[in-house]
């Protein structure tokens, strides 16, 4: 029997709304390369912007603003600057650092060679396991997800993920959780210093 929420019967993602620069390039993206279908369209009021929602499948939707005075996104730390097994892909505390998309594994490496061919630029494949990197070169029996990252036309992190075992047994949970007095000076970017 899958495990229930005694406190609220949550059943996933409804949506998650991200903000979008261009929403013509963002339709082109997620429509035209990624095949979702967009679903709902909505203008806001007073010309402030629009919010649009397109089917990932399974009930949820991935939703967009364009706001008309919108600021620019910051790689690093509002967006990821790159994709993970590229380089530094940490963002700012609320930042919304990546989107995972399940797909299926008997055609994840199919759909990176397909999202290749379409001329989207993909991270390596991680093989993510309980080791001390947290992955492994190759694929074993403690890789519990396999994935690869990459981005959509304003920098927005997503991965394709294949689960390879059910999550949440024993030995999944262990590690005490940090706290705001564990973190440590952040890094800036020599480009930000004055």
């Amino acid at each position: 029997m899958a495990w229930q929420n005694p406190e609220f019967a949550l059943s996933g993602v409804n949506h998650l709304a991200l903000v979008c620069s261009d929403m013509r390039r963002t339709v082109d993206f997620y429509s035209g390369v990624l095949g979702m279908r967009l679903a709902k369209t909505i203008d806001l009021p007073g010309g402030a912007g629009q919010h649009f929602f397109f089917d990932m499948g399974g009930g949820s939707y991935l939703a967009f603003f364009w706001f008309a005075d919108a600021p620019d996104s910051v790689p690093g730390i509002s967006t990821a600057a790159t994709v993970p097994g590229v380089g530094d892909f940490r963002t700012a505390v609320g930042s919304m650092n990546h989107l995972a998309i399940s797909v299926p594994e008997e055609r994840f490496l199919a759909y990176r060679e397909k999202l290749k061919g379409k001329g989207v630029r993909v991270g390596p494949i991680i093989d993510h396991d309980d080791s001390s990197l947290g992955f492994s070169p190759d694929v074993h029996e403690g890789t519990y997800v396999r994935s690869f990252y990459f981005q959509d036309p304003d920098g927005i992190l997503l991965e394709f993920a294949c689960w390879r075992r059910e999550i949440g047994g024993r030995g999944d949970v262990g590690h005490e959780p940090r706290t705001a007095a564990d973190r440590v000076a952040p890094v800036v970017p020599a480009a930000r210093v004055r």
